[in-house]
């Protein structure tokens, strides 16, 4: 069985949105709503930091610094973590959303579902799908789109491609870091 060649196919390729595009999703959702504004900060949020569904909804308050050096502490597939410094216009947005949660802390989800728990991974897609949605109005060609949570992704990896920040960094930036190693040390007496 093994001999048996795999069958050849073409990988679709995968789609990006352009700037313009990217910047009216996350402006799309209504900031005077509880809903709105915590779209607008977890799509900034996954656009700045290239963050997968899982890694953004599973992020606790504890977990994003926005006073100082403004960083995202991400936990992906297979244990790995990442530090992901976020822009000025991120902090700005999560330090706002911060305020707005008000029900304490660290521990708690950054972008909580109305009970106070983990969003799903359903539930992002389809305030993505709304938000594309009242962005297609000023973009009309982002409703002929198939546009998933994914695409910020790739979005995040292609625009910083374009900037010319080096291939290595993209993967550590967008992918996955090897895993932090600590060590213990004894102290041996004489």
């Amino acid at each position: 069985m093994l001999a048996i060649p795999m069958k050849r196919f073409d990988r679709p390729v995968l789609g990006f949105l352009s700037r313009e595009e990217m910047q009216a999703i996350p402006e799309a959702p209504d900031a005077r709503t509880w809903a709105g504004e915590r779209d607008r900060a977890l799509f900034s949020l996954m656009y700045n930091t290239g963050a997968r569904v899982s890694e953004a909804i599973g992020l606790r308050v504890g977990e994003v610094a926005v006073n100082g050096s403004a960083v995202a502490h991400l936990h992906g597939k297979g244990r790995k973590e990442r530090s992901v410094p976020l822009w000025r216009t991120t902090a700005h947005l999560i330090r706002n959303w911060k305020r707005r949660l008000d029900y304490g802390g660290e521990e708690n989800f950054l972008f909580p579902n109305r009970g106070g728990g983990c969003m799903a991974h359903s539930n992002v897609t389809q305030r993505l799908e709304l938000a594309v949605s009242a962005a297609a109005e000023r973009y009309p060609q982002l409703a002929r789109r198939s546009i998933s949570p994914h695409t910020i992704r790739h979005t995040t990896a292609m625009h910083l491609l374009q900037s010319g920040v080096d291939i290595s960094v993209i993967a550590l930036w967008v992918m996955r870091a090897p895993p932090r190693r600590t060590y213990t040390f004894r102290r041996i007496s004489p």
